[in-house]
């Protein structure tokens, strides 16, 4: 029995502070902690709803599909804001795998067939709600069905790149790669690569 099954939380008060693209919440609740002591706290809350990436790894060239574009919030903090990641999107109502499944099409071109859920994970759950659904799909990296790039009506800028695994573990130390979720799916492919590369 852990000493925290006695825990408590009674949520106070759930107010919006912003309600634009996602929800910005202000929540007060009481939290009664492992010594029987209660206490109300404050906490900040980011709800942008939940979502889902995928690694589209091809066995053959043994390289995956990346995609790079430009993230504000990674701008603002010191970096270029030009991120190297996994195709990933909101759910917006879709099963994850329908999900990420049209996410893969509008941003690299690719139709994949055979999706395998591997994953969920949350990403920073001391200030956002949302889990995200990890994937991996096998591709031929030959086989594009259209140019992908993203979504014109939502002014997406998507470069689609082909890089080998080994290069891309490479580029994790080096810095290039350090979107979370990036690392964790090329992380997970390099110590399931001898299974991807059987099928």
């Amino acid at each position: 029995m852990s000493k925290f099954d006695k825990a408590r939380i009674d949520i106070v008060k759930d107010e919006t502070l912003s309600k634009n693209w996602y929800h910005l919440r202000n929540v007060t609740f009481d939290y009664t902690g492992s010594t029987g002591e209660t206490v109300r706290l404050k906490r900040e809350v980011y709800d942008r709803g939940n979502g889902a990436t995928i690694l589209l790894f091809d066995p053959k060239r043994q390289t995956v599909v990346l995609v790079r574009q430009f993230r504000m919030p990674a701008y603002l903090n010191h970096h270029s804001g030009w991120m190297i990641e996994t195709p990933a999107g909101l759910l917006d109502g879709d099963h994850p795998t329908e999900a990420i499944r049209r996410e893969v099409m509008e941003e690299t071109g690719y139709v994949v067939h055979d999706i395998r859920p591997i994953f969920r994970s949350f990403m920073s759950p001391g200030a956002v709600t949302e889990i995200i659904h990890f994937f991996v799909a096998l591709i031929d990296a030959g086989e594009r069905q259209t140019d992908g790039g993203g979504l014109d009506s939502e002014h997406e800028d998507i470069e689609v790149l082909e890089i080998g695994l080994d290069r891309a573990s490479a580029m994790i130390d080096s810095g290039e790669i350090c979107d979370a979720k990036t690392i964790m799916l090329i992380q997970w492919a390099l110590i399931h690569r001898s299974e991807l590369t059987a099928v």
